[in-house]
């Protein structure tokens, strides 16, 4: 769904390239006030939606008002909960004014989520896919599949789009998806999984991609129910996990130990090097629990393979880990249809994944803000929220280092989500198809790009 809408049908105001260089994709140029409060972005000309629509300021406007608009509902709306003003300058040039300087501004507007609808349509748009993307929807089945064509006279020429069409099928089930790639039914699939791995390998017309990135599997926990309140209740949970274990077990070394907190080491610029590593200690996990007051716990952890892969497997070997301090966890097999429904955000604690994200700030926005809708955990902490506000307002790139890794701290040790490991992206693909010399580690599919930036070899 992710690759079909960005990177596919529709475009953003930027782009983070492969090589994670930050470019315009709608927007030509952009330019802020020197408290980066006001942003200024002048827009691409000759831009023409899949119904023949000229793209301007006003589909910008538009677009942007569906997540900040008085009572907008999108759960997307903390990306740009800040801006206050949009100006229309003049026909292809937007003036933004946010309540307080945002720094990573653009960045924000490469997120799949602010995608660019022609106004007046935006409804009519979402429903049939009328973009200014390299493929138009010939036809799609939400969840299921998705046809486009390459659209004729694109802007980006002949730099981008290379496929004449664009066929995208779900296949849930990580076997058929690795059988569907070994038997040609389809060129490229997303998520291999490792235990069939070695049969990739030894495939010679089948080539292995992986990138190391950001994206950590997680465990939160819903810190306003209990006895995930308590505090150390949080810290035997942390040090009753084996990371090293799962690391090698789950990802099969296709990735690296986390930390407590969702800044990563592949391209985060305040990533924290230096915070002390959480390890796992039942005897420290039990000084925990004897602070709660408990000389036991049982909870309940609800799992499918829909929250990454192996996620099952991960909160076994979690239950078997804990069980040494004391700890006994109920793992709750649920059904993969209707996870992220049904489950997450839903159930107490459960198994989870994110992406990860460009920039510090656009990832505790996302996910750790006071009253976003997507904040799993419910964790609140004022210190925390305080350095949030600081560091998205600062221009100076050292005094945000610190703010950044101070509130990695913070969460590690107070947090109320276990990050037990980063994972690569790992995607298989035909070697009937070739890629640049990058391949884009934001998201999974060379950046949920491949459609625009892969061909035939």
């Amino acid at each position: 769904m992710i690759m079909m809408a960005h990177g596919c049908v529709f475009d953003c105001l930027t782009e983070v390239k492969a090589s994670g260089e930050l470019v315009g994709e709608l927007a030509e140029s952009w330019g802020a006030s020197s408290d980066a409060k006001t942003w200024t972005f002048k827009l691409r000309k000759g831009v023409t939606f899949h119904n023949g629509k000229s793209f301007g300021a006003d589909d910008v406007i538009a677009s942007l008002q569906m997540y900040t608009a008085e009572g907008a509902k999108s759960a997307a709306k903390p990306i740009v909960s800040s801006i206050t003003q949009m100006n229309k300058k003049g026909s292809h040039e937007v003036e933004f004014v946010l309540a307080a300087g945002n720094a990573d501004f653009p960045y924000l507007m490469s997120d799949y989520h602010i995608l660019m609808y022609p106004a007046g349509q935006i409804e009519e748009a979402i429903a049939k896919g009328i973009g200014t993307g390299l493929y138009q929807v010939t036809s799609f089945d939400p969840g299921v599949r998705f046809l486009g064509k390459r659209y004729k006279d694109h802007y980006k020429g002949n730099n981008a789009g290379f496929f004449d069409e664009i066929e995208a099928i779900a296949i849930n089930d990580s076997s058929a998806r690795m059988n569907a790639l070994m038997t040609n039914q389809v060129d490229s699939i997303n998520r291999i999984d490792f235990k069939t791995e070695t049969l990739l390998k030894s495939n010679p017309n089948i080539k292995i991609f992986e990138v190391t990135g950001n994206q950590h599997f997680t465990f939160p926990m819903q810190t306003t129910v209990a006895p995930f309140d308590d505090v150390n209740v949080r810290k035997a949970l942390k040090y009753g996990i084996n990371r090293k274990e799962m690391v090698a077990k789950i990802l099969q070394g296709h990735g690296a130990v986390g930390n407590d907190h969702p800044i990563g080491p592949a391209k985060n610029q305040y990533y924290h090097a230096n915070l002390e590593q959480l390890s796992y200690d039942p005897d420290k996990a039990k000084f925990h629990l004897k602070k709660a007051g408990l000389s036991s716990l049982r909870v309940d952890l609800s799992a499918a393979n829909a929250a990454f892969p192996g996620a099952v497997d991960a909160a076994q070997l979690y239950q078997a880990s804990a069980k040494a301090a004391g700890i006994s966890i109920n793992v709750v097999q649920e059904a993969a249809d209707g996870y992220w429904s049904n489950v997450w955000l839903k159930k107490p604690w459960c198994a989870c994944y994110w992406s990860g994200r460009a920039t510090e700030d656009w990832m505790f926005s996302t996910a750790y803000e006071d009253g976003v809708p997507w904040n799993d955990t419910k964790w609140s902490n004022e210190r925390f929220q305080k350095l949030l506000h600081l560091g998205r307002a600062e221009l100076d790139g050292n005094k945000r280092r610190v703010i950044y890794q101070d509130m990695q701290s913070i969460m590690s040790s107070e947090g109320g989500t276990i990050v037990p490991m980063y994972a690569n992206y790992v995607d298989a693909a035909s070697t009937k198809l070739a890629h640049g010399p990058d391949i884009g580690n934001l998201w999974q599919m060379d950046g949920s790009r491949i459609a625009e930036r892969w061909w035939f070899a």
